[in-house]
């Protein structure tokens, strides 16, 4: 099997420390020559200048593709838009399109009276300027919100019907999760290889667990008993980086060629998977040559 493709996400950082664990992790993966980078938002789009402000520095200053995230949370149309054209202003030629998460203490989204109704609308949206190449969420595991089976699936399609050019999934913890769906995405006539594994190194589970249930990624209870015992051995970062080496290589198996790492700011559980797929930095390419 030849090396995947890989890209890595990161989000803006609030403290001076995260600050500078931000960098660092750029500057760790970099070298590993990223088909591109995302940064989030947070929830609700609490971090939209923070977001914007770290999109244009890793463009300028690490010559990264990146693809910025942007939601349909708490703001009208034309306040979207005029952050999609401060991003093509500074070059940026990728967006991540979503939703959003409802802001904090809301059950539930609840669109602007003046805003896109959903990641669909926001992607046409985005389409029709031209000016970006799109990408979606997917979900291999129900989304919470889901009324039922294929609704996941049914939801996709809009997207890519409406201009989206690929789909990251949320992450997962068995390659049969994510072969089951995109087996039935291929039903539905969209381009498996089109979807994006989305691929979180656990360094810590407790944190972990809890995302995990709050988007609706199932935890099969061998994971849940794994962690179990590595944290009584203090080898959580162990573990989580030898189970996302071998769900990886899973994957590939399957004719999987793209990888999309959620990093939490951190590179090494990242890198260290990277290499062990056979990804090299740029450094080590010439070593070779």
């Amino acid at each position: 099997m030849s090396a995947p493709r890989v890209s890595f996400e990161f989000f803006p950082p609030k403290s001076i420390e995260a600050s500078f664990n931000l960098w660092d992790a750029v500057r760790g993966l970099a070298p590993l020559k990223p088909e591109f980078v995302s940064v989030t938002y947070g929830a609700g789009g609490t971090t939209r200048k923070l977001t914007h402000d770290a999109v244009e520095t890793i463009h300028k200053h690490y010559g990264l593709n990146v693809a910025a995230h942007l939601t349909c949370v708490e703001a009208s149309r034309a306040e979207t838009m005029e952050i999609v054209e401060s991003y093509a202003e500074v070059g940026v030629t990728e967006i991540v399109a979503l939703r959003g998460d409802p802001p904090k203490g809301e059950g539930k989204f609840t669109p602007h009276a003046e805003g896109f109704q959903s990641s669909c609308e926001l992607v046409a949206a985005l389409a029709e300027t031209g000016k970006f190449k799109i990408r979606v969420g997917a979900y291999p595991d129900p989304h919470p919100e889901s009324k039922g089976a294929g609704d996941d699936v049914r939801w996709l399609k809009k997207k890519f019907e409406a201009g989206a050019h690929s789909a990251i999934t949320q992450f997962f913890f068995e390659a049969d999760t994510f072969f089951r769906f995109r087996d039935a995405c291929e039903k539905e006539g969209i381009d498996g290889s089109k979807i994006i594994p989305g691929i979180l190194p656990i360094e810590k589970w407790g944190g972990v667990r809890k995302f995990a249930k709050n988007c609706g990624a199932h935890v099969p209870a061998w994971v849940d008993e794994a962690f179990e015992k590595a944290i009584r051995d203090d080898r959580e970062g162990l573990l989580g980086k030898a189970m996302a080496t071998e769900l990886c290589t899973e994957l590939m198996k399957g004719g999987v060629e793209d990888f999309h790492f959620y990093t939490l700011n951190k590179s090494y559980l990242t890198r260290d998977i990277c290499h062990a797929l056979g990804v090299q930095s740029a450094a080590q390419l010439e070593e070779v040559a």
